[in-house]
């Protein structure tokens, strides 16, 4: 907001005053001037001087990494732009995007892992500036506070802005390639192996942000079968859109910068169909209409093994691991009560156990004391069958269990697992990477 006069701020009406947060404390302040804005970072926390000047600098290197995506910083009110993080132990851990600011707030301290840990929110937060901020969805507009503001738009609006996230770390070199790419593992394996996808495509994953995002509810709800959160679901497929694009010579940067000219500069509102048209104007209708209808209007999966292999990155698959389906937390009497509803389709599943139920033996012994559930289910074999006692609602009931192959992958580079990659791979893993 513009200082008036003495400690006095205004704001045009109540929409904006809305949009500029406030933090009162004793912080420190560091800034530097990108092409003639001022870029603020205020530091409420208890560490030192030279931590906050350690940190400042990594903010640093992911403000203009992220400047290198569009060409330029969205024009900012009065010329600057302010991150406003509050890092102490109780905070509400959180990170908010506002037109020229955000705020951060996190129980990590620099001098605890908080180097690291919490400039991916940084990175997330100052993507939103051109990703949501101006690049905004039609449906967003105007905003309501005294209603659910509901958009179809938010795996773009917050999917690929999560794809951007450490993308832009690891080109900023402040995580290494491998550090990326195994970091893509369990975002991919939570969006591949969900259930949710046989009920709910992006844009409909994308309109119960009003029920999950920070939405208080007292019913039970089987979420973890019917939803896919949209930032991760967005995330994967900014991931494959950007991987199918560099198969044609193209990247996902230079649609992002058409996407920022056509509508974020003008602070043009868009609709789906507006995103799919730069698509087409970009690589061309087929791709665009290939993309569209089969990963966002439905939710089919692109082929991430040949997309990452065309990278020189593996995807591998842990065929050789025993499932069980759902995780069981270990109680006082060393019995096991499964604390999540199984996933559907799953060897838990399909032996009829559910959230609650109070494992009390298996194959007739006890739980082994001292080991938890999942290391325990990692000592067999695929193909065991579990005879499972249990009880629920006081009924003391038996099932039996046949565990299957671990769905899930690990997504690898190519010479971690003694594969050399040749010259092409390496040169299209450092045109996507931007690294040495």
């Amino acid at each position: 907001l513009p200082l008036s006069s003495g400690t006095t701020y205004t704001a045009p009406d109540l929409y904006y005053f809305m949009d500029s947060p406030t933090e009162i404390s004793n912080f420190g302040l560091r800034e530097f001037t990108v092409n003639g804005q001022n870029i603020r970072f205020v530091l409420h926390h208890n560490g030192t001087e030279e931590e906050l000047d350690t940190y400042f600098e990594k903010v640093k290197k992911v403000v203009l990494e992220q400047k290198r995506v569009y060409g330029e910083l969205p024009k900012f009110d009065y010329n600057t732009y302010t991150f406003l993080a509050c890092y102490i132990p109780n905070a509400s851990g959180d990170g908010m995007e506002h037109r020229n600011s955000t705020i951060l707030t996190s129980t990590r301290s620099l001098a605890e892992d908080g180097m690291k840990r919490n400039i991916g929110t940084v990175s997330h937060e100052f993507f939103h500036a051109w990703n949501v901020e101006r690049i905004r969805p039609k449906s967003l507009e105007p905003f309501n506070f005294a209603e659910a503001n509901m958009s179809g738009a938010l795996w773009f609006a917050e999917g690929f802005t999560s794809y951007y996230t450490n993308l832009t770390l690891c080109r900023a070199g402040l995580i290494t390639s491998e550090e990326y790419v195994e970091g893509l593992t369990g975002t991919f394996n939570y969006v591949w192996n969900s259930p949710g996808r046989q009920f709910f495509n992006p844009i409909e994953m994308s309109f119960q942000a009003p029920f999950v995002d920070a939405s208080t509810s007292v019913d039970p709800v089987n979420r973890g079968n019917t939803f896919i959160s949209y930032y991760s679901y967005g995330s994967v497929l900014g991931l494959a859109l950007d991987l199918s694009l560099r198969e044609k010579n193209l990247n996902l940067d230079d649609y992002m910068r058409l996407v920022w000219q056509t509508y974020g500069k003008s602070e043009t509102p868009y609709t789906i169909e507006n995103l799919q048209q730069s698509l087409k104007q970009y690589a061309g209708k087929s791709f665009s209409k290939n993309f569209f209808n089969k990963y966002i209007y439905t939710s089919g999966m692109p082929n991430y093994k040949d997309l990452l292999i065309s990278n020189g990155v593996l995807l591998q698959e842990n065929s050789d691991q025993a499932y069980f389906g759902a995780t069981a937390i270990i109680n006082d009497d060393l019995n096991g009560i499964i604390s999540a509803n199984p996933k559907i389709g799953s060897p838990a599943y399909l032996a009829g156990l559910d959230k609650g139920d109070v494992l009390t033996s298996i194959n007739n012994k006890p739980f082994p004391n001292g080991q938890s559930f999942d290391d325990f289910i990692k000592t067999r074999i695929v193909g065991d069958s579990l005879q499972i006692d249990f009880e629920r609602y006081g009924v003391k009931k038996t099932t039996l269990v046949l565990l299957k192959s671990d769905p899930s992958y690990n997504i690898v580079l190519m010479e971690k697992e003694g594969e050399e990659p040749s010259k092409k791979l390496l040169r299209k893993r450092k045109e996507w990477l931007k690294v040495n």
